[in-house]
């Protein structure tokens, strides 16, 4: 099964004891099993935020040992931040229940954090190349969009950031705590990285490829979110 979603990789599984895996997921049935049973190689432990699915995500993620939670269904940051009391390690990586992120790539993101080197990590479509982000008008506006948001963060923040957007990411769950996360949408993610910037903390990205989306489709409607990106780009990074 491994090999339907992700290439071949032997990934020793570094730093397994100081990690927790969240996963916000909603009928994602198709792939949530192997995201969780690859998950759970790299991590002490799985939780699985689950928006009221209609199909088995629940029962699959539970029965290959992930702890699952229910949450409020009003979108994927407020099913993060329902996730941080839960979380028990040093580590928090975030990641997607469709097979976009492969779960080989955590040791990689964990690494800067575990060594000292940095306390939240993203992984870089830019850098690790996307399936999904090239072919059609949306594709073009998601990438044009968040070029542009990641171009205001390097230059209100003076880093060098290459993609902002990417759920996948490693974070010190103490610097998670102390975030104080407010955003309820796929917003979350531009928030914790200016939120850790205002806040001196180091940012750091790795290579990760990101998987076209082999079942199902996408909860994310553009027309409706660019708006709030915009809100968000300009209250994190100028208020």
């Amino acid at each position: 099964m491994d090999l339907e979603l992700f290439p071949h990789r032997d990934v020793q599984p570094q730093y397994r004891e100081l990690v927790t895996a969240v996963i916000p997921a909603k009928d994602e049935a198709q792939t949530i099993g192997l995201i969780v049973s690859l998950s759970l190689k790299y991590c002490q432990s799985v939780l699985v935020l689950d928006g009221n699915s209609r199909d088995d995500t629940a029962k699959i993620a539970k029965e290959l040992g992930a702890v699952v939670l229910t949450d409020s269904n009003s979108g994927k940051g407020a099913a993060m931040r329902a996730s941080i009391q839960a979380i028990k390690t040093p580590i928090t990586v975030f990641l997607d229940a469709d097979g976009s992120h492969d779960p080989k790539d955590i040791p990689a993101l964990v690494q800067p954090i575990a060594k000292g080197e940095a306390d939240h990590v993203t992984g870089s479509r830019l850098m690790g190349g996307s399936s999904e982000l090239h072919g059609g008008f949306d594709e073009f506006l998601r990438l044009t969009g968040s070029s542009f948001i990641t171009a205001w963060i390097n230059w209100r923040f003076k880093v060098r950031l290459s993609d902002s957007q990417n759920g996948f990411r490693a974070i010190s769950t103490d610097l998670l705590r102390t975030l104080d996360l407010r955003e309820c949408s796929t917003t979350i993610e531009q928030e914790m990285i200016m939120k850790t910037l205002r806040l001196g903390y180091r940012m750091g990205e790795v290579p990760s490829h990101e998987y076209k989306r082999k079942f199902g489709i996408s909860h994310i409607s553009l027309a409706k979110a660019w708006p709030r990106y915009v809100y968000t780009l300009l209250r994190y990074s100028l208020i």
